[in-house]
């Protein structure tokens, strides 16, 4: 009995470490970069969250016809976030045909960047720090 408290114990703190680490990782940066691969197997919607250090979150929905290549996921991400965040305080581009680059501008405070919802199938999507 005492050694399946103790291996409950062990696997709780294993989840907590983890937990953790991906909330370190997810730090504050003036420059993101989001990569995709593959092509959209089928209809749906990726959701990001833009949430600049001491001010408010805005959650951006991108919608993805199905059989949209990566360079082309990439060309609907980078024209949303422009429409949205607008050009005073970022700069998005899209970079190597299926990534795409979103850099503070002038004063603009660092950001976070993180995936909140992806319904499609087929295409990965990587988001990383610079």
């Amino acid at each position: 009995m005492r050694a399946s408290i103790r291996r409950m114990l062990a696997v709780a703190a294993l989840a907590g470490m983890a937990c953790v680490s991906t909330i370190a990782y997810a730090k504050p940066s003036g420059s993101w970069r989001i990569v995709f691969d593959h092509v959209a197997e089928n209809e749906g919607a990726i959701v990001l969250r833009v949430a600049p250090i001491e001010g408010t979150a805005i959650d951006i929905e991108i919608k993805v016809p199905a059989r949209t290549t990566e360079n082309g996921v990439a060309d609907l991400v980078s024209d949303t976030l422009k429409a949205k965040l607008g050009s005073d305080n970022f700069r998005v581009g899209v970079d190597d045909g299926e990534e795409v680059v979103i850099k503070k501008r002038g004063k603009t405070k660092n950001f976070e960047l993180t995936l909140v919802s992806n319904s499609l199938t087929g295409l990965n999507i990587n988001i990383e720090r610079h």
